[in-house]
């Protein structure tokens, strides 16, 4: 489930973050190029809801999805539970293609991804590598459970058992207004798709 925390972080707050000890934690999103507004009064998440849109070819498929509580507050603790299950073994290069839309008087208008060239990062594995020196264990929970954290990712069905992710204070981007937000992530493997996943929330700033 490693790649569902990073595609979020990187549509949303950039592609760094760090880990706290018994929880994870997402990073500040920062841009030299776009300016940013910080988050001084309450900013709330919440009416989530999920949808695999991936073709049942897919290799990947992710078959539940938790976020709790509805709304989370920021900052606070949101948690996530998850289950998803693979047909094959899957191999990098990974590539990641993320698409962010609000929603402007009931029509979907598409975002542009500032911070990522083509809302592309093309390789989720050599970022995992990089977050995560291979040879050494696994951060937790991911070690607790028993799931991969670099790639090639096995044939299978991986759970992920309901965990805190903290989320501390940000800077907002200035474009990252109150409505409702959806994020699509393809993972794609030599042009073929892995899997597909479409996050809906509403985010308010009170």
């Amino acid at each position: 489930m490693e790649w569902l925390r990073i595609a979020f972080t990187l549509c949303l707050f950039g592609n760094s973050f760090t880990e706290q000890r018994g929880n994870m934690t997402f990073g500040q999103w920062k841009h030299p190029h776009h300016d940013t507004i910080p988050v001084t009064k309450q900013l709330r998440l919440g009416k989530f809801a999920w949808d695999d849109c991936g073709a049942r070819a897919d290799v990947a498929h992710l078959r539940n999805l938790t976020i709790l509580p509805d709304p989370v507050e920021i900052p606070g603790n949101l948690y996530v539970a998850a289950s998803a299950s693979t047909t094959g073994v899957i191999n990098g290069p990974l590539q990641v293609t993320l698409t962010l839309k609000k929603k402007v008087s009931g029509t979907w208008v598409k975002i542009p991804c500032f911070y990522l060239p083509n809302c592309i990062y093309p390789d989720v594995c050599f970022l995992l590598d990089q977050l995560i020196p291979p040879g050494e264990d696994c951060p937790q929970p991911l070690l607790t459970y028993n799931l991969p954290c670099h790639c090639p990712f096995k044939k299978g069905n991986y759970t992920f058992p309901e965990t805190p992710f903290y989320l501390p204070y940000f800077d907002l981007p200035t474009w990252l207004t109150n409505g409702m937000y959806q994020i699509q992530t393809v993972l794609t493997f030599n042009r073929v798709e892995v899997t597909c996943l479409k996050i809906v929330f509403s985010l308010k700033l009170s």
